[in-house]
Formats: structure tokens, C-alpha cells, sequence
């Protein structure tokens, strides 16, 4: 259709007059069958909802009756206001199902006023307008919802950053800003994933999964610092691990996710908790210890033995021997881990008991340890920790 018919013209050109009528109608009668209408405050129904009802009611009779463009062409100098709008809703947090739905309303609410006014031999010209509305609303509603989730998109960036900052503020033992109003205890989580993503894409995707996940277990949004290898978590008023965490995260992340929480009962606190749940993920990663959640506890021993000493580089050396010979330090790590069961280190492993006694043999033969003395084991399992652990020492 290259223009619209005299008729169609003369139709829109009646109802135009009735233009404040029908936008008080919209905004005081019909928009409140809307979920969500009745809450917003007066001045965004009476004002601001209104005015914009009534300029896209005389935007489109008026492009109707005028002949001098398709009514259903909406200039984009015209769809401006609507996207201003559609930005000042997004920041106020109107949801965007209520925003559209105004539109939609509003639609049906011109449509009835077109067809009352519609006189008997004048259903073609009505068609005709029918047609031209439903263009022009969609080229509204495309608009109106862009500029909607442009918004959105940009205020979420906005918050995410605020946290990442507010975490990172706070593992550095800043005590300014955000971090002054802030009371413990905090649970301070660290993640380590499977596989260290790489790329920008996939680290943001991996990351948004993750705080989404994190969000959703703790009911609120968690400041998080978060790469493509993973983090630390702070949740204030927290002292304990949701039940259902280590399943969510790990369904967000992968498979090979470790975790460790720990508690500082106040700010000052949170980089040495945060230091500590590192180290107990250190340790239980050298250990040999599967993926998921790892307690203190559960490497107590282990975490005093990788601690630096006077003597740590003296215990380190004693694997020296085994540094070119992976397969060797593997088997007694697995060794180690097991309890200095050979055939359970051999079925871990998928190597015959034999294989792995040679191996033991050639690692007492390598270091001067024998693996079946307490003391030696001992020894062992330190120099292994603290070998896995000296590029992170202090100082």
C-alpha cells in the first residue's frame, strides 16, 4: 500500500479530537488491569505515561489524516521519545513485560476508538488503518524494546563492575567506601575451575554462569571476583556453605571445580581468609584429592606440612632427583594419597603392583626414602607440598 485511501484519512482525522480523552482512558482505566500498573508511583501514571500515550495517539492520527507519508512510517526523530522513555523505565526498574504491555493496550484502545468511529461503508478505510497501526506499533515496540534492554544491559554491567570492585577492594584490606559499612562475619569462597578458560568470550561466559549461580544459592547478589580460572566469593552475614553450592557451581563451571570456604569476622579479616582457602585448595590439589568442596580438616596435616620453614628448601630438595621423572612423581603422589596401599595405587593408576613396586623401588633409589618408614613418608608427602607451593610463599 503506497498511501492511505481518503476515507482512512477522513477516519483518523474524527478521532484525533478525542486524543486526551483516550489517553486518560488508557492510563487511569485500562493500563491498571496491567500486573505491576497499580504500584508504579502517581506522578509515572499521571504525567509521564499519559503525555507519552497521548503524543503516540496524535502521532499516528495525525500521520494518518495528514496524506503526506504512510502512517505506518514512523520517523526516527519521532521514536526518539519513546526510546527516552523506554530508557527512564529501564533505569527505574519498571519491568519490561509492563512496558510493552502500555503499548499493546494502548493499540487495542485506538483500534475500538477507530472502529466506533467508523461509519457504515467505511470498513475498507478501517482495514486500512487496522494495518497501518499494527506496522507502526511494531516499529514502536522495536524500538521501545531495544533501548530497553540496551539500558538494562548496560546498568547490569554497571553493578556487576561495582561488586568486582567492592571484592577486589576488600581482598586487598581496603577499608574505605563500600567496605567501611559493611559488618562480618563474611564466608569467603575460593574457586578454582577445572580448566582455565581462555578467550574473552568464554571467560565472560564463564563467569556470568558462575555469578549467576552464586546469586541464585545465596539469594542475593554476591561480590565476586572471578577469571577464567577462577576466584574468590565474599558473603557478608555468611558462616556457612549452602547444601546446594557445590552441585550449582559445578554444574555452571565444569566438572574439575574445587572450592574452599572459610570465615573473617569482620573486614580486616578477609584477606587472610581469603589467603587461607587458596592454600587449602593449593594443598588438596597436591594431595591428589578430587575435585569439589575442600574443608580445612580435610588436609589438616597436609597444610601444616607445606607451611615454609628454616628447613623448607632442604625438604623441597629431596625430590630434586624426580624432576625430569613425571611418571615417577605421580606415582608417589598417588602413592601417598592412597595410604601406601600399592594396589590401590595401582588401580588408580591402571598399572600392575608390580609396575608400581618397581617404581617405588626406583624412587627410594632416586631420593635415599623409603616410602614403608613413617618418618620418610612424612618427609615425602612435605617435600611434594612444599615443592608444589614455593612460588606462592610470602617474601
Amino acid at each position: 500500500m503506497d498511501s492511505l485511501s481518503p476515507a482512512a484519512r477522513s477516519l483518523a482525522a474524527r478521532c484525533e479530537p478525542r486524543v486526551n480523552e483516550l489517553a486518560r482512558r488508557m492510563t487511569r482505566t485500562v493500563f491498571e488491569q496491567l500486573n505491576g500498573y497499580a504500584e508504579l508511583p502517581a506522578e509515572v501514571k499521571d504525567v509521564e505515561i499519559t503525555a507519552t500515550a497521548r503524543r503516540g495517539l496524535r502521532q499516528f492520527l495525525r500521520g494518518a489524516a495528514s496524506g503526506e507519508a504512510e502512517a505506518q512510517r514512523v520517523p526516527a526523530g519521532d521514536l526518539r521519545h519513546f526510546q527516552e522513555r523506554a530508557l527512564q523505565r529501564a533505569d527505574e526498574g519498571m519491568p519490561l513485560h509492563l512496558l510493552l504491555g502500555t503499548y499493546t493496550s494502548g493499540a487495542h484502545v485506538l483500534w475500538q476508538a477507530l472502529t466506533d468511529e467508523a461509519r457504515p461503508g467505511e470498513e475498507t478505510a478501517l482495514t486500512e488503518l487496522c494495518g497501518a497501526l499494527i506496522t507502526s506499533q511494531g516499529r514502536v515496540i522495536r524500538a521501545v524494546t531495544e533501548s530497553y534492554l540496551d539500558e538494562q544491559a548496560a546498568i547490569a554491567a554497571e553493578r556487576r563492575e561495582q561488586r568486582r570492585s567492592l571484592a577486589r577492594a576488600l581482598l586487598e584490606g581496603a577499608r574505605t567506601g563500600t567496605a567501611d559499612v559493611l559488618e562480618g562475619p563474611f564466608l569467603v569462597v575460593h574457586l578454582r575451575f577445572g580448566a582455565r578458560q581462555s578467550g574473552g568470550v568464554a571467560i565472560r561466559r564463564l563467569v556470568r554462569r558462575v555469578q549467576t549461580a552464586l546469586d541464585r544459592v545465596f539469594g542475593t547478589e554476591v561480590p565476586a571476583l572471578l577469571d577464567g580460572g577462577g576466584g574468590h566469593v565474599l558473603v557478608p552475614g555468611r558462616t556457612e556453605l549452602p547444601d546446594a553450592v557445590t552441585g550449582a557451581l559445578r554444574e555452571a563451571a565444569g566438572p574439575g571445580l574445587r572450592l574452599a570456604a572459610t570465615v573473617a569476622s569482620d573486614v580486616g579479616g578477609i584477606p587472610e581468609a581469603a589467603r587461607v582457602g587458596t592454600e587449602i585448595v593449593r594443598v588438596a590439589t597436591a594431595c591428589g584429592h578430587a575435585p569439589g568442596a575442600h574443608r580445612l580438616d580435610d588436609v589438616l596435616l597436609e597444610y601444616h606440612l607445606s607451611r615454609p620453614s628454616a628447613g623448607s628448601d632442604r625438604i623441597a630438595a629431596l625430590l630434586a632427583p624426580l624432576a625430569h621423572r613425571p611418571e615417577l612423581t605421580a606415582t608417589l603422589r598417588t602413592h601417598l594419597e592412597q595410604r601406601r596401599d600399592r594396589r590401590a595405587t595401582a588401580r588408580v593408576l591402571g598399572l600392575h603392583p608390580n609396575s608400581v613396586d618397581y617404581r617405588l623401588a626406583r624412587i627410594t633409589g632416586l631420593t635415599g626414602l623409603d616410602l614403608g618408614a613413617p618418618r620418610d613418608a612424612a618427609l615425602a608427602l612435605a617435600a611434594l607440598l612444599l615443592g608444589s607451593g614455593q612460588a606462592n610463599w610470602p617474601g
